[in-house]
């Protein structure tokens, strides 16, 4: 009896003793994991604020922020795994290596997404803007994390991987407030210059969308095999590019030829030799 009554006294101290040291650290890892919640969602939510002040686009917060909130979420959890006695080393590595393996399984999807943050942090054009990318012309309908999306003018989507997009030269046709016309106006060499000149002048004068600064440049480019080549280069608005371009070309070819001047065609000079009678 007494000596069931001992062992019975040792089993309860040694879990008395078992259950408070437990009890420490289990109150004390729940605590952790309560506070480092509670910073995780607060620089969750100074993330979005900061983001929102900086004028970030809207596709990227979400993503950004849910980013931030999960890796510290993810350190809090090893902190409180440590403190309950278990061995975080080897959990850390097993987490490398399966990230490791994502990564090159996802290396492509990854790519994109990158390209992604990149265009939506830098901001090369915005949705509506007209742009060339990846050797496709087109107005930008949506920038996600992984692609980017063009209308074609000829009402065509067009679907473009981010990273083809951030790796490749980027023209933003809308990037600036105005825009140059450049026209190439042909005229016969028997032609007076000085009155394609003066014709061409008052064509631009008459045509209100022209802008006076910066200045229309007028010049003879390049004496052609056929024709003199006379560049025409006024300044208008963006949105006025191409109506104007499309009106110029047709008034300068019309109030060319009503001055006098000519729109020649291109020309060979062609010489037939006859054969000698003394090589009969």
């Amino acid at each position: 009896m007494n000596e069931s009554v001992f062992d019975f006294q040792a089993i309860l101290s040694q879990a008395i003793d078992l259950s408070a040291a437990w009890g420490i650290k289990l109150i004390g890892a729940i605590a952790v994991f309560l506070v480092g919640r509670i910073v995780a969602g607060w620089a969750r939510r100074a993330m979005r604020k900061l983001m929102h002040r900086s004028s970030v686009d809207d596709t990227l917060v979400p993503f950004a922020t849910g980013l931030v909130y999960y890796l510290l979420l993810a350190f809090v959890l090893i902190a409180v795994l440590g403190m309950i006695g278990i061995q975080t080393a080897s959990i850390i590595a097993v987490l490398g290596a399966a990230g490791l393996a994502v990564g090159l399984a996802m290396q492509g999807t990854l790519g994109n997404f990158a390209s992604g943050v990149m265009l939506l942090v830098f901001r090369p054009f915005r949705v509506g803007d007209f742009v060339e990318a990846a050797s496709v012309a087109g107005t930008v309908e949506a920038i996600t994390v992984f692609t980017t999306q063009l209308n074609t003018p000829d009402n065509v989507r067009i679907v473009i991987p981010n990273s083809a997009v951030w790796g490749a030269t980027i023209k933003n046709f809308a990037a600036q407030p105005t825009r140059r016309v450049d026209l190439i106006v042909g005229i016969a060499y028997d032609d007076d210059i000085g009155l394609a000149f003066r014709t061409i002048e008052q064509t631009l004068q008459a045509d209100e969308r022209i802008l006076t600064d910066p200045p229309v440049t007028i010049a003879v480019s390049e004496l052609g095999d056929s024709s003199v080549n006379i560049v025409v280069r006024p300044w208008c608005k963006r949105e006025n590019y191409w109506p104007l371009r499309f009106d110029l070309t047709r008034r300068l070819k019309e109030n060319l030829e009503a001055a006098g001047c000519s729109i020649p065609f291109p020309q060979r000079d062609v010489h037939l030799l006859q054969p000698s009678s003394n090589a009969a």
